[in-house]
């Protein structure tokens, strides 16, 4: 399984590299051995063969020989940046022009001096940072770099050469690489050169000569080129013959760091990577806190390591936990590490002596693992300055609150003593020990255990005031005592550290939880947006920006519009699915942090958060809450989506449905009539002189009736139309009750001329506030239904009156009545077409407008059981209208 995984991702990297640019490097030991020269050498090469390449920016240094390259080559033009330095001057700086290349989009561009600094203003800090960009574009790029601006070599390089390189690049930017090209040159030759003035001015080349240039610095440093260039194509080669599942390449597990944040963190940092890179294998770099929370120098410290780390590919974590050994070991296990990293940690000797050490208790217990333990050159001393600073890291209020408590506790034996009679006074001094351990660190514990034990030795123990123990009894006490102090302080500040853990972990979680039970009541992206809106700046105390696509810009109420810079920062963040601006290293100027939303499958959004203006750095767990809300935000997105789709799709099914139905209907009902009048029509006109007055007069009834008939059916399916898409406009007017009813029967009953009704109208009923056409237009489909299904001879029912403040009408028939489980069905469009107690004549629109009609009034219809005849049981169907009684507003006063 781990070797099909593996061939897995080789293959996935493969086929990632075939869509995005290709990255080649000209690496060199040193300044001077003709990078340039070489990278440009390779470029009219390529142009030879019809390649089409451009000069993004090349720096000539002013060598004859390497600007004469330049010709034939199309050079882009560079971009100036107004810069004003710290000495308030200022200038015109030129850098790449990045927008340019991306529009003239090359097949191969040339940028030299991968590890340059841009100008502060340009849209990335680095221009490695460029180079990405371009490679995501689609576009080779050929660039430069010399083996001291690594990342993972920095401090290799600065025990080698003593000067600290600055300009540094990430390691994981060589995991883009398809071609690395070493241009070495032995030291020799390149100290000739630099004699020459062919790298330096002569004034620069002396002093080089004297610092960085020497020939034992040259020799390191070039062999640290040739290892890099060798590791990198062993590292090519075994990645290929994974994507190919050729046999015998060792797979290498996890490499596992512990740092501690006191001292040399990122110097271990960068072994782990150097050490990982060997095997080939990923890596991680935890924290484990269980005693104390770190303090602000100790914290600033881990999120300068964890950074690093994740600049040069690594994962970070941060574990909690009882035992700093049990948190690896379990770490380990979960993550399938194979190596365990840590720096040379300063034992104590007791601890040392039962085997207690860190070390120690990792050698005995991880027996599966490899540990290795990394020691610096600042170890030593550093432990000398811990242990003559002992008090260093013990605050003010702490010393303070250790001899408060001691104190008081003193005085609170006395008064014991003397008022109460109590005999066992340790307990007094073990309370207040435990108080202090409950809220500072050990230290402080430590030191009230010791002031306790002196007082309590000093002032209640035989001889008194003094610190001499009269009986072995009293020897024995008073250890006892002390070492029950300090176990107790010990207890109770693992016990505090927990909690505040256990505090910091459940506000994730009370967080996380609030933003998820909002996400899933939110029914669209409006909704969505505003929870996570609500929930970042309730839990990060932040303005927050969210977009999602190309929409608006939605802001937390009173916060600030956006400038340029941001507006720049946002849209490269959404559109290379990077955070950006703030706390990171793109377009820094920036005063918003933004993260982006990953919607796979579809348009991406971006969150954007600004912390408040004295927040220099952003805390790990701040970091992850925000990334996790930021997550489930873009869950929410991508889940709204998808029921939007499915409800359109739904619709687009009931639409089709309808459709079908209606052209059924359209095919029986209305050509039916159609039928009727042609035929009747053609008969007049072929025969009308050989007909009879009675035949003639007989036809032209049914040309009349069925006509009628036919336009009753379009105006049922106008209605419809009207009642769909929102054109129904309510005139109300006042009209009887018994009006309403006697028009709708009257109009019937000329299309009806056998139905029969019997009408009951509720006396003194008063008259209703309604739209009188459109009420009766639905009382009068209610009719028509009912008249089709009642045998003849038999009336239709009519019962009118006011029940509960609301006008009641009730049509009931005495046909055959509809089952229970279908009443709600016939008010559905089309129904009839399928099955239904209106027969096989008519639309299936009926009942349909006439509930949509009553709707827009505010009204019901409701399908119920006939009524009760006398001998013959329950017959029929029973139709009820109820409509509410709303009374006119009154009209405006004019002034």
């Amino acid at each position: 399984m781990i070797e099909r995984n593996a061939q897995a991702d080789a293959l996935i990297g493969e086929l990632q590299r075939q869509g995005a640019g290709r990255l080649t490097i000209f690496l060199g030991a040193a300044p001077g051995v003709g990078k340039t020269y070489t990278m440009l050498a390779r470029a009219r090469e390529l142009q030879r063969r019809g390649l089409d390449v451009v000069v993004g920016l090349v720096e000539t240094h002013g060598r004859a020989e390497t600007e004469a390259l330049l010709d034939g080559l199309e050079v882009l033009p560079r971009k100036r940046i107004d810069y004003v330095g710290q000495d308030g001057r200022g200038r015109v700086m030129e850098e790449l022009d990045l927008d340019a290349l991306l529009a003239r989009k090359p097949k191969l561009a040339l940028v030299d001096e991968l590890a340059h600094r841009n100008v502060p203003g340009s849209r990335h800090e680095r221009r490695w940072q460029d180079v990405i960009e371009l490679l995501d574009a689609g576009i080779d790029v050929h660039t430069t770099i010399n083996i001291q601006h690594l990342e993972s070599l920095n401090d290799v390089v600065h025990r080698i050469t003593g000067v600290r390189v600055s300009e540094t690049v990430p390691d994981a930017v060589f995991d883009r690489l398809r071609d690395i090209v070493l241009v070495d040159l032995p030291p020799r030759e390149l100290i000739e050169r630099l004699q020459q003035g062919k790298v330096y001015v002569p004034e620069q080349a002396a002093h080089a000569l004297q610092a960085f240039f020497s020939p034992s610095n040259l020799t390191a440093l070039r062999e640290l080129a040739m290892q890099t260039a060798t590791d990198r194509v062993d590292s090519d080669l075994r990645e290929a013959q994974t994507a190919r599942g050729l046999p015998g390449v060792p797979l290498r597990r996890t490499v596992l760091l512990a740092i501690d944040g006191l001292g040399q963190s990122e110097y271990l940092v960068r072994v782990a990577r150097r050490l990982a890179e060997r095997r080939d294998a990923p890596w991680t770099v935890v924290n484990v806190q269980i005693a104390r929370v770190p303090d602000e120098a100790q914290q600033l410290e881990l999120d300068r390591a964890f950074a690093l780390a994740r600049r040069l590919g690594g994962d970070t974590a941060v574990l909690h936990g009882n035992s700093i050994v049990d948190a690896l070991l379990d770490h380990a296990s979960r993550i399938g590490a194979s190596t365990i990293v840590l720096g040379r940690t300063r034992e104590r000797p007791v601890a040392r002596m039962f085997n207690r050490t860190l070390t120690q208790q990792l050698i005995q217990r991880g027996a599966h693992y490899e540990l290795t333990i990394v020691s610096t050159p600042e170890a030593r001393a550093k432990a000398r300055r811990s242990s003559r600073g002992f008090g260093e890291h013990l605050g003010r209020s702490d010393a303070l609150l250790a001899v408060t408590s001691a104190t008081l506790a003193t005085a609170l034996a006395w008064i014991a003593e003397r008022w109460i009679g109590l005999d066992d006074l340790s307990l007094v001094f073990i309370v207040a020990v435990v108080l202090v351990a409950a809220r500072t660190r050990m230290t402080a514990a430590v030191i009230a255990a010791v002031l306790c034990f002196l007082a309590y030795n000093f002032f209640f123990i035989e001889p008194r005031f003094t610190l001499m123990i009269s009986a072995r009894q009293g020897v024995t006490t008073v250890l006892l005592f002390l070492v029950a102090a300090l176990v107790a302080g010990r207890l109770a500040s693992k016990l505090r550290m927990q909690v505040l853990a256990l505090r910091a972990a459940n506000a994730q979680a009370n967080a996380m939880q609030t933003l998820s039970r909002q996400l899933a009541t939110a029914a669209d992206l409006g909704q969505v947006v505003q929870a996570g809106r609500d929930a970042l700046r309730r839990s990060l105390g932040t303005d927050v920006m969210i977009r999602l696509g190309s929409g608006p810009i939605r802001l937390s109420d009173g916060t600030p519009p956006l400038s340029d810079m941001d507006r720049a920062a946002a849209d490269w963040a959404q559109r290379h699915r990077q955070p950006a601006g703030h706390y990171t290293d793109t377009l820094a100027g920036s005063e918003w942090w933004f993260l982006p939303l990953a919607i796979e499958g579809g348009e991406g959004g971006v969150i954007g958060l600004r912390f408040p203006a004295g927040m220099h750095r952003l805390g790990l767990e701040q970091r992850r809450l925000a990334e996790a809300m930021a997550e489930d935000i873009a869950q929410a997105v991508v889940r709204t989506r998808l029921v939007a789709d499915l409800e359109d799709a739904r619709v687009g099914n009931e639409t089709e449905r309808l459709r079908s139905a209606l052209l059924s209907s359209v095919s029986h009902d209305l050509r039916s009539p159609l039928a009727a009048i042609i035929g009747a029509a053609s008969s007049l006109d072929s025969y009308a002189d050989a007909m009879s007055a009675h035949d003639r007069h007989d036809l032209l009834d049914t040309i009349r009736v069925e006509g009628e008939r036919l336009d009753r059916y379009i105006q049922n399916l106008l209605d419809m139309t009207r009642l769909g898409h929102g054109g129904l406009t309510l005139n109300r007017d006042w009209i009887g009750v018994d009006e309403l009813i006697g028009s709708a029967v009257t109009r019937l009953q000329r299309y009806e001329p056998g139905a029969r009704f019997d009408v009951t109208v509720e006396p003194d009923l008063r008259a209703i506030w309604v739209h009188p056409a459109l009420v009766e237009q639905a009382l009068f489909n209610v009719l028509e239904n009912a008249a089709k299904f009642s045998p003849r001879g038999e009336s239709i029912h009519v019962d009118a009156r006011d029940v509960d403040g609301q006008l009641r009408i009730e049509v009931g028939d005495r046909g055959p009545g509809i089952p229970e489980d279908e009443r709600k069905r016939i008010f559905d469009m089309f129904y009839s077409v399928e099955r239904g107690d209106r027969g096989r004549q008519g639309t299936g629109l009926g009942l349909a407008i006439c509930q949509g009609m009553i709707g827009a009034h505010g009204g019901s219809v409701e399908a119920l059981p006939g009524r009760i005849v006398e001998g013959e049981g329950r017959r029929g169907t029973t139709i009820r209208i109820t409509l509410p009684r709303i009374e006119p507003s009154p009209p405006a006063v004019q002034r």
